[in-house]
């Protein structure tokens, strides 16, 4: 009799180790892997452990996508990007979405911002082809550890907004503003309004930037009781008074006529009752018919 309490008693501790370090049961080389990640803290270690682990098939899915985690923390973002790209073809079709945006993260760390550019647009022309999320409304995504439901309007406005950071990169502005405003129609937030006020900043134009950042400290902008947003907005607010000259406007580049329409149809399924054509794609179309003359 004492010796099953024991062994219950040895059986619950085990559980509750597990549940604290977040760590899968097991003694297969990914939950190796994954207990020198996240209990012996020993990074290089564990990528050596998921090298295992994928080739031996053991939950290759898990074990590439934490293993290019792990790289990118090691600031070995380009080995990364190459292992994605390799292996990806072992993993699930259920995969694929979380591995692209891996690979979103990896490009951007590496400053390869038109791969970044590339796939963004790829996985927006999967949206409104209706492949995102394997067909489903919502997918289930995790944030320091917390679960919680994604709409795909929500990932259309977040893919924007990483779209229009990247143009930000190229410097190119006017783009970036207009992607920018396209996100915030879909699901708009304070982070994405604060760099749209700083795409206005680049552009010079103050008064247009200083209307969109005084929303955010105003709360009329969901987001807008983040700290570090709140505090952000201020600090843009104060750059607009240090007058400085603009930097040239870039034409809109990158953004072609099929992208376009596909994200027109999908806003019109969205707001069925819009029979017009959507305002940022008009600017969208005014701009390039100015770039044609």
């Amino acid at each position: 009799m004492e010796g099953s309490k024991n062994k219950m008693t040895t059986s619950n501790k085990e559980q509750l180790f597990h549940v604290i370090h977040k760590v899968p049961q097991g003694d297969t080389p990914y939950v190796k892997a994954k207990h020198a990640q996240l209990v012996q803290k020993d990074p290089e270690a564990a990528i050596v452990l998921f090298w295992k682990a994928i080739n031996a098939g053991d939950r290759v899915d898990s074990a590439l996508k934490d293993m290019a985690v792990v790289m990118k923390q090691l600031n070995r973002s380009e080995e990364a990007i190459e292992a994605v790209k390799s292996f990806r073809g072992r993993c699930s079709r259920q995969a694929q979405e979380s591995l692209d945006n891996v690979l979103i993260d990896l490009y951007k760390k590496c400053g390869k911002v038109d791969e970044q550019i590339d796939l963004i647009k790829r996985k927006l022309r999967l949206i409104y082809q209706g492949e995102i999320f394997n067909g489903k409304p919502t997918k289930t995504a995790r944030s320091h550890g917390k679960k919680f439901q994604v709409s795909v309007k929500q990932e259309t406005s977040r893919l924007l907004g990483n779209l229009g950071w990247a143009y930000m990169q190229k410097s190119n502005y006017l783009t970036a503003e207009v992607v920018y405003r396209k996100a915030q129609m879909i699901d708009p937030d304070a982070n994405k309004a604060c760099n749209l006020g700083l795409c206005l900043i680049k552009q010079g134009r103050d008064e247009d930037a200083r209307s969109v950042l005084v929303d955010i400290l105003q709360g009329k902008m969901p987001g807008s009781e983040d700290i570090r947003t709140r505090k952000r907005a201020e600090e843009l607010l104060m750059e607009l008074k240090v007058m400085q000259p603009p930097s040239e406007s870039s034409d809109i580049m990158g953004i072609d006529d099929d992208f376009v329409n596909g994200l027109e149809l999908l806003m019109n399924e969205w707001a069925p009752v819009r029979s017009k054509r959507l305002p940022i794609f008009e600017e969208i179309s005014s701009f390039r018919d100015q770039l044609a003359c």
